[in-house]
């Protein structure tokens, strides 16, 4: 039978009122941004892509307007989550692909993705019972 540790050596997380409020606030603002559902595409679509011309990233995503697109790319390079490297040449060339960081976020979204795939019926079923009532 293996010993228990010592009481002093087990982990607590650290209570709500202890959270660090820099924190809390990018947590928020990375959930509102990660909801947006243009930076779950991207991040799979850079993902999948590795490096890619802005030109090939709007080819992938078809429903996001130029506009669109051009700020979410900023936002998420504001926020470490990818390089833009804009090459000399003409036409312009801008290339975007994932950092380390970028890459870590679209792994811990990833569970997002497992949940829904191993509860999808069980939503789709509430979604029905719900509608009939």
């Amino acid at each position: 039978m293996a010993a228990r540790p010592a009481p002093d050596s087990v982990a607590h997380p650290k209570p709500c009122d202890a959270i660090d409020p820099r924190v809390e606030a990018l947590v928020t603002e990375l959930i509102g941004r990660v909801a947006d559902k243009w930076t779950m595409i991207l991040l799979e679509v850079l993902e999948e892509g590795g490096t890619l011309r802005f030109t090939q990233i709007a080819r992938a995503v078809p429903d996001i307007s130029q506009k669109m697109l051009t700020q979410t790319l900023r936002r998420m390079e504001r926020d470490g989550m990818l390089t833009r490297e804009v090459h000399a040449v003409v036409p312009p060339r801008v290339d975007y692909a994932l950092t380390p960081l970028g890459a870590s976020l679209g792994e811990a979204f990833c569970g997002v993705w497992l949940w829904a795939e191993a509860n999808l019926d069980r939503v789709e079923h509430a979604r029905a019972d719900f509608d009939a009532r």
